[in-house]
């Protein structure tokens, strides 16, 4: 019951392409941009679209395969949970993130959106 407690699943499509990091350590770490849209009647009855934009970070195998397999444009699910995060800028304020963590995901086409 403890793994529904802070779970995400979302569907969406590569911003950019995967930026890969290697540690000295030899852990991988692969974070990117995933972009969600939802649609909506506006007041007039007009549909409206909304994007969403995500950070999404991986760890370990996953960031390793998603390296591998994951371009710009490409849709996705992803599935992870929400970690939060606060840093100090040099000017000394205090700042908030929010990144999803992922553990698992899907590719759902192999093309990108502007390929046919």
């Amino acid at each position: 019951m403890n793994a529904l407690r802070n779970k995400v699943s979302l569907i969406g499509r590569l911003g950019a392409q995967p930026e890969v990091v290697k540690f000295d350590s030899g852990r991988t770490l692969t974070r990117f941009s995933l972009a969600t849209n939802e649609g909506y009647k506006n007041k007039d009855g007009e549909w409206q679209d909304v994007t969403q934009w995500h950070n999404i970070s991986a760890w370990g195998k996953t960031a390793d395969l998603m390296a591998k397999l994951l371009n710009k444009g490409q849709e996705v699910i992803v599935e992870g949970r929400l970690v939060n995060n606060s840093y100090e800028t040099k000017e000394g304020e205090r700042r908030y993130s929010t990144v999803i963590e992922a553990s698992e995901f899907l590719l759902i086409n192999t093309k990108s959106k502007d390929e046919k």
